[in-house]
């Protein structure tokens, strides 16, 4: 049978994911220098006020574009074979929901304004509804090329798109220095991909017409929307809380504890994802292809990212006053807290790729809904001691979880949670006693802060591979993790 037109070359897989991880990466790393020439650059061409007023769009825009997908790209990576009438089938309705959310902006915009008391807002929403439907009409090419596994083009369009965005922003305040100039950027970054998309998927849509057996697919789309939509709830009620009752001050302690402990951990999960689902759903049938894959990946990506958490935790006094100023130094002690966390959510975070690429969105959706509520709990029982035991009980609620979620994904498909233990394990164990160390030798850390931290981090790394490579699995792991770095020698792929 021929290979369908939907998905990569046969054999090829080990050498696109290989392959697309360091395109992704590269890309990653474009698109985050491209953010911070951004705020640079144009922080000195617009005033706060300007950026003020599009931080009073942006949880409009965000909480719509929880539904503007609908789930349905990730469906049409998934699926283990789709035809041409299901995929045009699906990008009539990313179109049809696409116009329907924008006319619900532009609808909301003038009770946003009235909310904000700011007439400039109401606008400025409407406008941003053009960027819902460049998305809706360019999110089937985008799925195709995922699923085809063409990182490669994939990475080029969003640093061009990055690059572009810019570019535009930065045009606009030649003719008009307002707020208008960030949304001519956005809206640069929005349609410019769209078009992209297109070029390069190759593929065209018909005419809307019914499909037999659809129905499977959205109700897969479903489910990756409603754990968005739970995930979205439990991302944002602790700063929702601690503004209420603690006010603008300790919320901005915690905002920047957060952010500045996910920020980097986004930077390694979120490429690796875009190469993974897609990965794992073409293995779906193979279960021990499938387990090999993931265990390959996850320690490499534990073993990078978790001693960086350990040194941030153990020298947090040392590391906020030195990146955010000398007075954000009351944010440690959060930081430290929610570091607890980040020593847990690499290797929580990517049980999402397994729930997709399995098809198992309704389990999604159910696993975001239990993430949800236990963490308004924990936000409740800490909130009254202020935005540090919201921290710590979040940190807590992570553990308790964690063995939960594992137990949760092993009763159906490939991977238990005894895999998991065996090669995540070894690398977990690693980087707390790498903590423990580093929080007892702190005390003898030179005194310069540059120096301290490198040096630091460099005894985590260290300790946390000892630990792992005492165990056998965690040497195995090790190899297999290397094993998947490209090579430059040819071979079978």
């Amino acid at each position: 049978m021929d290979a369908s037109p939907f998905d990569p070359p046969e054999g090829s897989l080990r050498r696109s994911v290989g392959r697309g991880a360091v395109a992704t990466g590269l890309a990653q790393a474009v698109k985050v220098a491209t953010q911070i020439l951004s705020v640079i650059v144009l922080s000195r061409l617009l005033s706060p006020e300007d950026f003020g007023i599009v931080a009073m769009c942006a949880p409009v825009l965000a909480f719509i574009a929880l539904f503007q997908d609908f789930g349905l790209t990730q469906a049409t990576v998934q699926k283990n074979a789709i035809t041409h009438d299901e995929v045009n089938y699906l990008f009539w309705v990313n179109v049809a929901v696409s116009a329907a959310l924008a006319c619900l902006m532009v609808g909301v915009a003038p009770l946003i304004a009235s909310f904000y008391g700011e007439p400039r807002v109401g606008p400025l929403i409407a406008a941003m509804a053009a960027q819902i439907v460049a998305y809706g009409l360019g999110a089937q090419h985008l799925a195709l090329l995922n699923r085809r596994m063409a990182f490669g083009r994939l990475a080029l369009v969003e640093v061009t798109s990055a690059v572009a965005g810019l570019l535009a922003a930065v045009s606009w305040t030649l003719v008009d220095r307002s707020y208008w100039a960030l949304y001519a950027g956005t809206l640069t970054s929005a349609v410019l991909p769209s078009l992209c998309y297109w070029v390069n998927s190759h593929w065209r849509p018909g005419f809307p017409r019914k499909v037999q057996g659809i129905g499977a697919l959205l109700n897969f789309g479903a489910g990756i929307t409603g754990f968005n939509f739970a995930n979205f709830f439990a991302r944002n009620l602790d700063n929702i809380l601690i503004g209420r009752y603690w006010g603008n001050a300790e919320l901005g302690l915690y905002d920047r504890a957060y952010k500045l402990l996910l920020f980097p951990l986004s930077q390694i999960a979120n490429p690796l994802s875009k190469v993974m689902v897609p990965a794992l759903s073409r293995l779906a049938g193979e279960p021990h292809r499938y387990r090999s894959a993931y265990l390959r990946v996850i320690p490499l990506m534990l073993v990078v990212a978790l001693p960086g958490v350990a040194t941030a935790v153990a020298t947090a006094d040392r590391l906020i006053p030195f990146v955010l100023g000398e007075q954000w130094r009351e944010s440690a002690d959060i930081f430290r807290a929610l570091g607890f966390a980040g020593l847990l959510q690499p290797l929580n975070n990517p049980a999402g790729w397994l729930f997709i690429s399995q098809g198992r969105s309704g389990d999604f959706m159910r696993w975001g809904i239990i993430t949800a509520a236990s963490s308004a709990m924990a936000f409740i029982i800490g909130l009254p001691y202020g935005a540090l035991g919201v921290a710590v009980a979040y940190a807590t609620s992570e553990y308790l979880r964690t063995p939960v979620l594992w137990l949760y994904i092993g009763r159906k498909g490939p991977l238990t949670a005894g895999d998991m233990v065996r090669a995540a394990g070894p690398f977990v164990l690693g980087a707390h006693v790498a903590l423990a160390i580093l929080w007892l030798v702190r005390p003898h850390l030179p005194d310069q802060t540059i120096v301290a931290l490198a040096g630091a981090a460099i005894l985590s790394y260290a300790v946390t591979v000892a630990v792992a490579l005492v165990f056998p699995f965690g040497r195995r792991s090790l190899r297999e993790a290397l094993d998947l770095l490209p090579k430059r020698r040819s071979g079978q792929s």
